[in-house]
Order: C-alpha cells, then sequence, then structure tokens
C-alpha cells in the first residue's frame, strides 16, 4: 500500500465511544427504490449489502420525518413506528458488512413533489424554489407546526435508536427544509424563525437540540448524531460562505458528534467571502478547528484525492458516486489493485453492481451524473 493512502485504513473513534474499522464513508444518495408504503425493498437491501463491508461508515439515503417531508418517489419513511422493522432490516444489512449504520433524517420541505405529499408543500414561507427547474408555491408553516416537525426529527432519532442504528444524520443540505430555514430566500418570516442571521439559525439548532435530548433520553448505547450542510447558495438573496461559516461555529459547540459537508468537488473555492484563494473546505476545516470530526466529499475519485482530504484536516472521508460504480473501492485500494477500480458504468453493468432498477434508470439516462460507457 501506498505510504499516502496508509491513513484511509486507520481506525477512528468517535466521541460517543463508537469505533470506525476506517476513514472512509458511504455518502447518503437517494436511490427511488423503496415500495409505496415506504418500507425498504429487497433490491435496497441488497444494494447495501453489496457495499457495507468496505466502508467504516455507511450514511443512508434520507428517510422522511413528517408525511408532508417525502422528496422523492421510492424514498423509505421513518415516520410512524409501523416503520420500525423496516429500518430495523436496512441497520442490521448493513451492519453485517461491518459498517457502521447511520441513518440520515430529513424534510424535503418545498422540494417536495406535490404528488408524492398529498399537495401539501410547506417550508419556512410561501415562496417557491430557483433551483432545478423551479417547483411548487409552498405555503408559510405555522409556528406551531415548526415546533411539531422540530419534534418530529426527535422521533424518528427514537426510532433510530429503536431499530438498532450507530446514529442519524440531519439533513441540512441541498435545499431541503432544514436548509430553507437557514436561507434569507425561502425564509421571510419576521418573527422567531426568521429575519436575521441568528434568527434563521434558530430551527436548525432547535432541530439539533431536539435530536441530541432524545439521544440522551434513550439512547441505552453509543449513539452518534451528524450534520449535513451546504456551505454557499447560488440564489439571490442566499447565505454565504460568511454566514455558513457563524452557523458551522455554533454547531461545532454543540453535542454533535461530526459535521458533514455538501460539495460538488473538494477543491472548489468560495464564490464570495474574505478569501477566495483558499478552498471552501480549508476554510470550513479552519473554523470548526479541533472541536468535531469533519467529514470531506466531492469529487473524490481516486485513493490520492480521498488522501488529500485527509490531509487537509478532515477526520472522515466521503464517497458516493464511487461507491455506486465500484462496491469494492475500499478493498481494492487496501490490496493495492487500485487500477481495477471501476471508473465508468456501462448498460450490462446492473446485475454484477446490485444497483436497484429506479436508481439504474436514471444513472442511465441523467445526463452528465455518472460517467456512462
Amino acid at each position: 500500500m501506498k505510504e499516502n493512502h496508509i491513513p484511509l485504513f486507520e481506525s477512528y473513534l468517535l466521541k460517543k465511544g463508537i469505533e470506525l474499522k476506517n476513514r472512509i464513508v458511504m455518502a447518503p444518495m437517494t436511490n427511488y427504490s423503496s415500495h409505496e408504503d415506504g418500507t425498504v425493498s429487497e433490491e435496497e437491501l441488497n444494494y447495501y449489502k453489496r457495499r457495507s463491508d468496505g466502508p467504516g461508515m455507511v450514511i443512508t439515503a434520507c428517510t422522511y420525518v413528517t408525511a408532508n417531508g417525502k422528496g422523492f418517489p421510492g424514498e423509505f419513511a421513518g415516520h410512524t413506528d409501523a416503520m420500525i422493522p423496516s429500518l430495523r432490516q436496512l441497520a442490521e444489512t448493513i451492519q453485517a458488512g461491518g459498517a457502521k449504520a447511520i441513518l440520515q433524517i430529513f424534510h424535503g420541505g418545498r422540494s417536495c413533489p406535490p404528488d408524492q405529499v398529498d399537495g401539501d408543500v410547506v417550508s419556512a414561507s410561501a415562496v417557491a424554489s430557483e433551483e432545478r427547474g423551479g417547483g411548487a408555491q409552498p405555503r408559510s408553516l405555522s409556528d406551531q407546526e415548526i415546533r411539531d416537525i422540530v419534534r418530529d426529527f426527535g422521533e424518528t432519532t427514537r426510532r433510530a435508536i429503536e431499530a438498532g442504528y450507530d446514529g442519524v444524520e440531519i439533513h441540512g443540505a441541498n435545499g431541503y427544509l432544514i436548509h430553507q430555514f437557514f436561507s434569507p430566500h425561502s425564509n421571510r418570516r419576521e418573527d422567531e424563525w426568521g429575519g436575521s442571521l441568528e434568527k434563521r439559525m434558530a430551527f436548525p439548532l432547535a432541530v439539533v437540540n431536539e435530536v441530541t435530548r432524545v439521544v440522551r433520553e434513550h439512547g441505552d448505547r453509543p449513539f452518534a448524531v451528524g450534520y449535513r450542510f451546504s456551505p454557499e447558495e447560488a440564489t439571490t438573496p442566499g447565505f454565504t460562505l460568511d454566514d455558513t461559516l457563524a452557523l458551522v461555529d455554533k454547531l461545532a459547540d454543540t453535542p454533535l458528534d461530526y459535521l458533514h459537508v455538501s460539495l460538488m468537488s473538494y477543491e472548489v473555492k468560495p464564490r464570495t467571502g474574505p478569501d477566495v484563494t483558499r478552498t471552501t473546505m480549508e476554510l470550513l476545516l479552519d473554523t470548526v478547528g479541533r472541536r468535531k470530526p469533519f467529514i470531506g466529499v466531492g469529487s473524490v475519485h481516486t485513493p490520492d484525492q480521498a488522501a488529500e482530504v485527509l490531509a487537509a484536516g478532515a477526520a472522515l472521508v466521503a464517497l458516493g458516486r464511487e461507491l455506486i460504480m465500484e462496491p469494492d473501492w475500499v478493498q481494492k485500494v487496501q490490496h493495492q489493485q487500485e487500477n481495477g477500480i471501476r471508473t465508468t458504468v456501462g448498460q450490462e453493468d446492473q446485475e454484477k453492481l446490485v444497483i436497484p432498477g429506479p436508481l439504474w434508470h436514471r444513472i442511465m439516462n441523467v445526463p452528465g451524473w455518472f460517467p456512462v460507457r
């Protein structure tokens, strides 16, 4: 093994006492393949089984915490106790491969397709998205509804504990409801949940407080809580990296166990800010310091690139599309077979890669998402 790859295979101990066998994480990726009733399908279980014996930690696709939070067709559910057996199946499948199982929890907000939420599209304010081709006009949540959703994040965390997961990741990135409350584009409120930067942080911090409270109250074993965030918005108005650095500074002082950035490339530099000469990840790491483990991500294709992420100061490095195209990425690097890592997919690859049909259809038909032969 190359010397610079050795850190990738060092174990890592999260503060709660959860030991990861290596520094490689499977990033959360939507697969559109659950049953109509919100239960996990056999296809999904096989997909995760194929990918859970390499990484030290697997973060699942997001699961919705309320009925009107379903962001995708074929998304599995976590909003009722009836879903605990389904959630347990997924946790046990991941853990059987040797990885820690982290359930990502979210609410889609204004990004929910109306046909997935009986037309009840909600957000911080009644402002439609300008991204992803626009979206439905949402209605503004009432104060009581906001408090109910905060509670629902906690309830889904309780279900994750009961289902045997090793932790949850709060999805505060990629334009979904927590992101929407932080954004001056989607949050035009004038109450305690919006207005100033500090008030736009209120909902994200309330979710963190409730989730960590539930873990203290219901946790019967080490159980991690992570938080994923986006660093900048492309819209005007939109939050800037400076805004995010202020939020991250507060998150780093909460009982969270790790912070996980969402980036298209770990080498990207900020669009605005006092220093556009350094990468976004470096600036975030400066703010976080040693207070929280940090997961770096974004177009990490090769082991050399993964090693660069750790060398920059991240504790862990997440792989997304790479583990879809090459389920044995970790093992091939570990056994010095990196030249055999698959970097493209073709029509004939679905069965051997164990990819569910709905996800495979999108891989083959969304231009530029995957390198398709």
